[in-house]
């Protein structure tokens, strides 16, 4: 029980961490008007935004292991989005090509932690599968 408990909190951070941090990269876009198509408006809404949070109340139910696979997914979807677009497709939304403004630096940290939050929800997740999968 109190592994489960540890992965649900764990699940938790990793979720609302990567909202803050999605919330203050969305803003950054803005300040530098760095706009998105509107698939990837929808990708970003439905995989990085709602996903992780629908999953991570999932984790809290009797519904975790559906939960933590969406949590994996989500999370992987979310970093091969955004370390293609960051860091490996040349546009404004490559760190090294945006735009000039004065929200290039927060736009380049968000951007990293972003990578660092989408691992840590992988991990976590994939650390919950593998705990659930033995009880």
């Amino acid at each position: 029980m109190l592994i489960k408990r540890k992965i649900a909190l764990l699940s938790t951070v990793s979720v609302l961490a990567h909202l803050v941090v999605s919330i203050v990269h969305g803003r950054a876009h803005e300040r530098l008007s760095v706009g998105l198509s509107n698939w990837q408006n929808i990708y970003v809404l439905t995989v990085i935004v709602i996903a992780p949070l629908i999953a991570m109340v999932l984790i809290w139910t009797r519904l975790a292991r559906p939960g933590l696979v969406l949590l994996v997914i989500s999370m992987l979807g979310s970093l091969i989005f955004g370390v293609a677009y960051h860091y490996v497709v040349i546009s404004p939304d490559h760190v090294s090509h945006i735009p000039s403004g004065d929200a290039q630096g927060l736009f380049r940290t968000t951007a990293l932690l972003l990578v660092v939050t989408e691992l840590f929800g992988v991990v976590v997740g994939l650390w919950g599968l593998r705990e659930t999968s033995h009880r």
